[in-house]
């Protein structure tokens, strides 16, 4: 890609907005994450009888599937972001290039 086009991408506002949707995001999804895992270790950490109580009359206590519970919500909002990535955000990249006289 040429400096000109590459200049013309920079100053397009769908490309600014597309920065800006994308950066808050992925924040969004990050601050998610972090907050379901920093969750589940401080359960552990402060509340140790919480997460150790049994499930009915077996040994399986509620630590266990919480902690596969954070493993599938981790599964979903990766899936949902890698959907809105290759679909939202691929299409506005390739309307920015377009619109920047770019082939993609």
């Amino acid at each position: 890609m040429d400096a000109d086009a590459a200049a013309r991408i920079a100053d397009n506002p769908k490309y600014q907005a597309l920065i800006a949707r994308r950066g808050r995001f992925g924040w969004l999804m990050t601050a998610l994450l972090l907050i379901a895992y920093f969750g589940y270790i401080a359960a552990v950490a402060f509340d140790k009888t919480l997460l150790a109580r049994r499930i009915g009359d077996g040994v399986m206590s509620l630590g266990i599937p919480v902690g596969v519970g954070l493993i599938l919500f981790t599964i979903l909002i990766t899936g949902i972001y890698v959907a809105r990535a290759n679909g939202e955000f691929d299409r506005l990249t390739r309307e920015i290039v377009a619109e920047a006289g770019g082939s993609r």
